[in-house]
């Protein structure tokens, strides 16, 4: 009798039923000043609260695995099972493991001021040194950014290897075309600081009253996970 398939079917079930948890950090991008700085997030089965920091990424929240439908609350359910049909929601697939939770303004929902977003943040599409680019504007965007070269058009996303080796400053050039005028204008020049443990998410987003877009880099650093004695 052969011992190693049958082991092998024994492994495949037992992780076949296993749904590993996974991680989440939340932003709340170009949030205005009456927006709500904490919200309830539930997840279908518990509510936890959150921030919803608007300079930097929350904290690392765990979620359990498989495919989820979150909602946002102003105060925990008092029945799970009755959910404002209205409560911003986002649904995450059973194979999306890490994620980030972009959450944006609304104040026509009744529930809850916000809407939400989800960005995979696994480590196969976003690598340490990497950064994810968002262009949310109507304008082109282009220039250098250390030894990479950006070129992002309106309403999409590029990922850039990392702009330099080691610790270091690094220089960024930017600049913006407006759709219809094929005149390069000045976005930023200055100099940033590469962190090779760090992956960062980049949004160029347009601000009210405000000629050029602007620019907002938010690191994400975790600490590795301590190691057993």
């Amino acid at each position: 009798m052969k011992l190693i398939p049958i082991l092998h079917l024994l492994l495949a079930a037992t992780l076949a039923g296993k749904t590993p948890e996974r991680t989440c950090r939340i932003l709340f991008l170009d949030a205005p000043d009456d927006a709500p700085a904490k919200l309830q997030l539930f997840d279908g089965a518990m509510s936890r609260e959150v921030d919803l920091p608007r300079m930097n990424f929350s904290k690392v929240y765990q979620l359990p695995g498989g495919p989820l439908n979150l909602r946002l609350l102003s105060s925990p359910p008092d029945d799970p099972t009755k959910i404002p049909a209205a409560a911003p929601g986002v649904a995450v697939a059973e194979g999306l493991g890490d994620f980030y939770l972009l959450v944006t303004s609304d104040p026509a929902n009744p529930v809850a001021p916000v809407r939400m977003q989800v960005i995979n943040a696994g480590a196969d599409k976003l690598k340490s040194g990497q950064t994810l680019w968002f262009n949310l504007t109507k304008d082109t965007v282009s220039g250098v950014v250390g030894t990479e070269t950006l070129k992002i058009q309106p309403a999409t996303r590029e990922t850039l290897n990392a702009p330099a080796t080691g610790n270091r400053d690094y220089p960024v050039k930017l600049y913006f075309r407006i759709p219809g005028n094929e005149h390069l204008y000045p976005l930023c020049e200055t100099k940033w600081r590469h962190d090779p443990r760090s992956r960062s998410v980049a949004f160029i987003i347009t601000e009210n009253g405000a000629r050029s877009p602007r620019v907002m880099v938010f690191p994400d650093f975790r600490e590795p996970p301590a190691t057993k004695p």
